[in-house]
């Protein structure tokens, strides 16, 4: 009996210590939440130069068509000398054009229409191809599955630039969200299937099974087990359709297809060698200043997507947070009085 009695007193010591006297309280929730969501991204972004170098050059961008548009004036006809060699005067510091207008000034205010489109193209090309995704993997074998990806099927055979010409001279978008809405229609497809394939072998996984025998609803399946794995590849390729989206919509517009608008970086490049630039020094800033505008924006969303695959590894941010509620105290305890 003693035996007996001293086997279930251990039992029931063990129990008592697993069971946490000491719940976790909201505002040890919100630092956990803090910890893995704000703090550890930036300590691992603080040890990966892709995404501190896409991040400064985006943030840069970001501020040259927000904060810039305030502090420097809309450019107009005259504003400055014709054709200004660059770095010649504060006051126009990357030259001027045929028109007298500074270059820098055109630059800043071309920015905020730049991002209009790439947002747009972004959304639709993303999102759409996203729950395409996911609602044809998650409908596998069923007919709408099989109508989403005959669907998509048919907009991958159709090329992208013809569709795009079409679209755009018979519609004529002039506000930069639509532009950006029309570009990104043949942005989805490729996507589509590749997130259908993700949320396949995702649905074989054993805690999914478990969630839909229990009963869980389909929408908590989804938002919980699906959509927080495919989040960190979905805004990757978010990224690169960002930086496709910039070069079609530059690409139109310097090919005149698009409707002409006063400022934007492929009007100034369409203008400068329309005005012969590539034979004449002096025009040269004029059509270089915007591709360099396009490259480092370009450059940039490239280094920030290959970051962000350092930013969203579970593993990564597990590491370089301190989200241990209780065995972090017991640590310190145990540090504190030497081990005993």
């Amino acid at each position: 009996m003693s035996e007996a009695h001293s086997d279930t007193f251990d039992l029931k010591d063990l129990y008592e210590e697993d069971i946490d006297p000491d719940p976790e309280s909201g505002a040890d929730r919100a630092k956990r939440f803090l910890e893995m969501n704000v703090i550890a991204p930036a300590r691992i972004a603080a040890d990966d130069w892709r995404a501190l170098v896409g991040g400064a050059i985006l943030a840069f961008f970001v501020l040259m068509g927000t904060v810039g548009v305030w502090l420097v004036e809309r450019p107009t006809s005259g504003d400055a000398p014709v054709l200004a060699a660059p770095f010649e005067s504060l006051a126009y510091p990357l030259g001027t054009d045929v028109f007298g207008q500074p270059i820098h000034a055109q630059l800043i205010h071309a920015t905020p229409g730049m991002f209009k489109m790439i947002f747009a193209g972004a959304v639709v090309s993303v999102g759409f191809a996203a729950l395409v995704g996911v609602v044809a993997g998650f409908e596998h074998g069923t007919r709408i599955d099989s109508f989403l990806m005959t669907v998509t099927d048919v907009v991958i055979t159709i090329p992208g630039l013809p569709l795009i010409i079409v679209i755009t001279a018979i519609f004529q978008p002039e506000n930069p969200y639509i532009v950006g809405v029309f570009l990104g229609i043949d942005n989805w497809p490729g996507l589509a299937r590749t997130v259908r394939s993700q949320v396949l072998s995702i649905r074989e996984e054993s805690y999914v099974e478990a969630s839909e025998i229990m009963g869980i609803p389909l929408s908590s399946i989804l938002r919980r087990d699906i959509l927080s794995q495919l989040m960190p590849y979905v805004m990757i390729n978010g990224a690169l359709t960002s930086r496709r989206i910039i070069f079609e919509s530059v690409g139109l517009y310097f090919l005149g297809i698009l409707p002409f608008t006063t400022f934007n970086w492929g009007v100034m490049m369409n203008l400068a060698y329309e005005g012969n630039a590539l034979t004449r020094p002096d025009m040269l800033p004029w059509m270089v200043a915007p591709m360099v505008c396009i490259f480092l924006l370009s450059f940039g969303l490239v280094l920030l997507s290959q970051g962000l695959d350092s930013l969203f590894n579970v593993r990564l941010r597990a590491r370089h947070a301190n989200t241990s509620k209780k065995g972090t105290s017991k640590n310190n305890q145990s540090q504190a009085t030497g081990g005993d």
